[in-house]
């Protein structure tokens, strides 16, 4: 981190007056009210800042003392008067001061309504501070929140906010506080007994929104890595950062009213912008990610340029909660965990259904797009792993035992697998393309603390698949791979963005190779009618690739789908094929998934869903509801019809109240609830609703069948009735028929508004006694008309 720096700022007696707000008091009679537990964390927190104030005033003394370097730098620059040339986006060339002429000099140059808009600027191609001088002729982009790097800034800056207010009320110890995909956190070491609970929140977003009030400016130093060893020499955990950089690095701060922190920038101008902050959540994390370090809390926040922007933020937070696959998982029996084998899923039979028809659409796809599925083993000897470089870079993520004196691992990938797989034959240009796919189970000793639900897993599967090929077939194999995804994720209902990753600095193989590499994906890209971005020098090393993002029905992003050019894998493992002319030449791998984690997307999914599936995943797609006991043999029936075409159907046996049983089946999700009846026996028809509270009316039990049927292979999102009346199929009664049915007596309740299930009583997928259908019972009748609904 570093680069030289601007000057100005509040001098050090302004901030020895901050300093003075940073004591921190439990009001005597504030103290008496709180329990007495709470009262005493407080009054730690009061005697822990306490103790740390001759500490945070020296930082500032020497932040002020080496900030003046900078500002006789700026005042040498304005004295050598040098001119510097910029260039704006749309070609208008501007002038000012080389050393002293800032981005935000020239934004005000422009416009004061622009000033106030910007957030930080790009000075070519890399984000700069508005208020650091330019020190070079160049191109220059002012950026507002629209832009990432506008939001990226933001939320960092707003993570100082944090880290300052932090220190102010528990006198934390700061490590890193980065700005993440919406938002930002801070982690912070208090000590090996206290920890941040709900009750901690309204203090913590009190002394944030004093501190925005404020109007503090963010102010940047460069410093040596010793000065910077002196400065935070009280904070063991900024020494390590520190100490682990070499020893000539130039090092940037940044100061924010009393905290001065390690910080490669850019920032803010100052505080002010920050116009609404929210304290999200408290969590536990460990130094450096590792369990075996001091455990530390890690507060998650948010902030915005407005008000409304943070009550949009919160709804969808509400929503998100509502949705969270955790939570609905456990309402609708999918999976669960054990801490028998953490980070590892145990699938009921529901989210079996669920998960087996994600692998069948895929396998489907597969069949489709000419790939060979293939069975590979779980276990090698760690001699694969040294051969394909996992051994050297990846073998702390993996699960290794001992077995006759060897060591042998999980495999965490199934790439090096097929490898084997292709070299165990000798190959021509015939076979190739030659596509392999692969379900096999993967497993990744991921750290206890970073397992998540199903997002973060130590065992899960993919859908894996490796094409080995000629570099002349590359750009056409991309190509289909693209729309093999565009056709999966159009199913699913989710937007994507793609972003070609190029090679990065340090990077393995020939530069034609990669040239030639990137045209094809780039042109693949191109033909996919599909927007796209560039993100240069993020590919991997041994090749470049294709990232794609999807977004759920609350715009939050997730990486799922990946397309990799691999010209390391041939090389390790000498694969080779002979060509047409008979010389032996290497091909190209590229790997490839969709889905990426079954279990993953599965949480996506269930989120994006609300748990509420499309009939094609859906594990409870039908309920037959029937009025009074006699209807139970016909109802059998009408199971026995639906499960003859797979269709995942139960029957309520229960002697619950019909409009009961319909409502319980709503809130449990069923696509379709069937009620049944004498008139329904008789006509063989079924009464249809659907779980959003629509009556579709009679119909006859065939053409539902059917029609399901068409509903499950079409893989439809939506109910395929229509919204009124069930005219998405020919009725199989007439309407006055339909009118004279007691189903279509009863009133309608009102719309389900759970998510989830609350498992009924004796709703059975098996026949019960047998009975004989006499017709609607006078208590079945009093209940349809008195609508029952409790």
């Amino acid at each position: 981190m570093g680069g030289d720096c601007c000057g100005g700022g509040a001098d050090t007696q302004a901030a020895q007056e901050q300093l003075q707000d940073l004591y921190v008091t439990a009001p005597e009679q504030d103290a008496q009210a709180q329990p007495d537990a709470v009262a005493a964390a407080a009054q730690s927190d009061a005697d822990r800042v306490k103790e740390k104030m001759e500490y945070y005033k020296r930082r500032i003394e020497l932040f002020e003392q080496y900030k003046l370097r900078q500002v006789q730098a700026k005042a040498d620059a304005q004295a050598a008067n040098k001119p510097v040339k910029v260039t704006l986006p749309d070609g208008t060339l501007k002038e000012g001061v080389l050393g002293v002429t800032s981005p935000m000099d020239i934004a005000v140059g422009i416009s004061k309504s622009l000033a106030k808009k910007v957030l930080v600027s790009r000075v070519n191609g890399k984000v700069w501070d508005l208020a650091r001088p330019l020190e070079e002729d160049c191109k220059l982009e002012l950026v507002d929140w629209s832009d990432p790097d506008g939001k990226d800034t933001f939320w960092h800056s707003s993570s100082h906010v944090l880290g300052e207010a932090l220190e102010a009320e528990f006198g934390v110890d700061l490590t890193i506080g980065p700005a993440i995909d919406e938002g930002f956190y801070y982690d912070c070491y208090m000590g090996p007994d206290r920890a941040l609970t709900d009750a901690d929140r309204p203090r913590l977003q009190k002394r944030i929104e004093k501190l925005v009030k404020e109007k503090a400016a963010y102010e940047r130093a460069v410093v040596s890595r010793d000065e910077a060893l002196g400065m935070f020499q009280e904070n063991k955990f900024k020494v390590e950062i520190i100490s682990g950089l070499p020893e000539d690095a130039t090092i940037s701060l940044y100061r924010c009213g009393p905290m001065v922190d390690l910080c490669r920038g850019p920032h803010l101008p100052n505080t002010a912008l920050l116009k609404a902050t929210a304290v999200n959540a408290f969590s536990r994390a460990f130094w450096r990610g590792d369990v075996r370090k001091e455990g530390l809390q890690r507060v998650y926040g948010v902030a915005f340029p407005e008000k409304d922007l943070l009550k949009d933020y919160q709804y969808r937070m509400e929503e998100a909660k509502k949705r969270d696959h955790r939570n609905v998982g456990t309402q609708q029996h999918l999976f669960h965990f054990s801490t028998l084998s953490p980070g590892s899923a145990f699938f009921q039979p529901n989210g079996a259904v669920i998960y087996n028809a994600l692998v069948n659409f895929i396998k489907e796809k597969y069949w489709e797009y000419e790939y060979q599925e293939v069975m590979s083993p779980n276990m090698y000897n760690l001699q694969l792993w040294e051969t394909s470089g996992h051994a050297a870079h990846y073998k702390e993520n993996m699960f290794l035992l001992e077995v006759e004196k060897q060591q042998f691992g999980l495999k965490p990938m199934n790439c090096p697998g097929h490898c084997l797989l292709f070299a165990h034959t000798a190959r021509t240009y015939r076979e190739l393309p030659l596509r392999m796919a692969d379900f096999g189970v993967l497993h990744r000793n991921e750290y206890s603390g970073a397992l998540t639900g199903l997002t973060r897993v130590r065992r899960f599967q993919q859908d894996d698949a490796h094409i080995f090929c000629r570099p002349s077939q590359v750009a056409v194999e991309v190509a289909s791979f693209l729309n093999m995804m565009s056709e999966v994720y159009d199913v699913f209902g989710l937007q994507y963005r793609m972003a070609l990753s190029t090679r990065p600095d340090k990077y393995m193989g020939d530069l034609k190779q990669w040239e030639i590499a990137e045209q094809s994906l780039t042109d693949a890209l191109n033909q996919s009618g599909h927007d796209w971005e560039m993100n240069p020098g993020d590919g991997a090393f041994y090749g470049p690739k294709i990232d794609i993002t999807v977004f759920d029905a609350l715009k939050r992003k997730f990486q799922c789908a990946t397309m990799q050019l691999d010209f390391q894998l041939p090389i390790k493992f000498d694969l080779k094929y002979r060509t047409e002319d008979q010389t032996l030449e290497k091909p190209v791998i590229l790997h490839r998934a969709i889905l990426g984690s079954v279990e993953r997307m599965f949480a996506i999914l269930t989120e994006h869903y609300a748990g509420k599936w499309p009939l094609w995943l859906s594990p409870r797609q039908v309920m037959i509801v029937p009025i009074s006991e006699s209807s139970h043999l016909y109802a059998r029936e009408v199971r026995k019809a639906l499960r003859a075409v797979k269709i995942h159907t139960d029957i309520d046996a229960s002697d619950r109240k019909m409009q009961k049983k319909v409502r319980e089946a709503q809130l449990e999700q069923y696509n379709y609830i069937l009620v049944v009846g004498e008139k329904e026996r008789e006509a063989q028809l079924v009464n249809v609703r659907t779980r959003d509270n629509v009556v579709h009316g009679m119909h006859e039990l065939s053409k539902v069948r059917d029609q399901l049927v068409k509903e499950i292979s079409t893989r439809a999102r939506d109910s395929s009735f229509a919204s009124e009346g069930g005219e998405g199929i020919p009725s199989g009664a007439t309407p006055a028929a339909a009118a004279q049915s007691p189903v279509d007596a009863a009133p309608s309740q009102p719309p389900a508004a759970a998510v989830g299930n609350v498992p009924s009583k004796n709703v059975t997928a098996q026949p019960g006694a047998a009975g004989v259908d006499d017709g609607v019972s006078a208590a079945a009748q009093q209940q349809l008309q008195n609508g029952n609904s409790s």
